[in-house]
């Protein structure tokens, strides 16, 4: 599968797994926080899920999660980076929550961050809100205003231009329009709406769990459930802030990772 990484800096690695929604990418979740990790003095390494971004447009209907979890693995693997921190935005985070609650993690974290991922996700009304998108500038505008707080980058002409535009790779639409297919009957499929059966109590690395007060994709205090199930967790939770911490307070955030890292990671792996 031909997989697109944005790569910079050196140093002790860190890799960014982005979001999932429509236009979802590591340029749309990162490409502000990339620069100033590699200045800081790290490795960064931030590829595309399979499905989204530059990277190969393939869903597998059979195992759609697995196979992603699996290609970024895979991913990692290829790029020989070693032990290295793991930070995940929402889809990213609970992909990444569930490998380090695993008995033979995938994805090589010696330390986490989950950013508005892990817990319940509801199939909820702003959940349909972000699924119905129609590849309009007005459709990405609309989802915007479910994802974040405040109104300010979804006012944005040029943000949202620049959103849309990367919404319009081909495939990227209907690679994640896969996730609201539900197969008929009592057994209904699709990714939303299930019970949230990670371990936490398995996870045995250090773990920060990023949470907007104001999240509408997640059950009020589900990041306090789990961050007090994963044996050593800090939580930290930003008022007047939705489902993109990273995005909507991005100096803040880049300073709590900053000084995570620098913290639990750096320091314990003496790098």
């Amino acid at each position: 599968m031909r997989t697109h990484v944005l790569e910079e800096g050196s140093g002790p690695p860190v890799v960014l797994l982005h979001s999932g929604e429509y236009g979802a990418c590591a340029e749309s979740s990162w490409s502000g926080l990339i620069p100033e990790l590699a200045a800081a003095g790290y490795h960064v390494v931030a590829p595309d899920w399979l499905g989204f971004g530059r990277t190969d447009k393939v869903v597998d209907f059979a195992d759609p999660t697995g196979r992603r979890v699996r290609h970024m693995a895979a991913t990692i693997a290829a790029l020989d980076l070693g032990p290295a921190a793991v930070v995940g935005n929402s889809m990213g985070g609970t992909y990444l929550a569930k490998d380090i609650a695993a008995a033979a993690p995938a994805f090589g974290a010696v330390a986490a961050v989950l950013v508005s991922g892990g817990g319940f996700v509801p199939d909820n009304d702003a959940r349909q809100a972000i699924l119905d998108y129609d590849l309009t500038e007005a459709g990405m505008a609309r989802i915007l205003r479910t994802l974040l707080y405040s109104p300010r980058l979804a006012d944005d002409p040029e943000y949202v231009a620049w959103r849309h535009r990367l919404s319009l790779e081909p495939g990227a639409w209907a690679c994640a329009a896969s996730a609201r297919l539900r197969t008929p009957g009592p057994a209904a499929g699709g990714e939303f709406g299930k019970a949230d059966a990670t371990a936490y109590e398995n996870v045995r690395v250090p773990t920060l769990v990023v949470a907007g007060a104001d999240d509408p994709l997640r059950l009020p205090g589900y990041a306090d459930e789990v961050a007090a199930r994963i044996p050593d967790a800090e939580l930290l939770t930003y008022p007047e802030c939705g489902h993109m911490p990273n995005v909507e307070h991005p100096e803040r955030f880049r300073d709590d990772l900053l000084s995570f890292l620098e913290r639990r990671y750096r320091k314990e792996v003496g790098r």
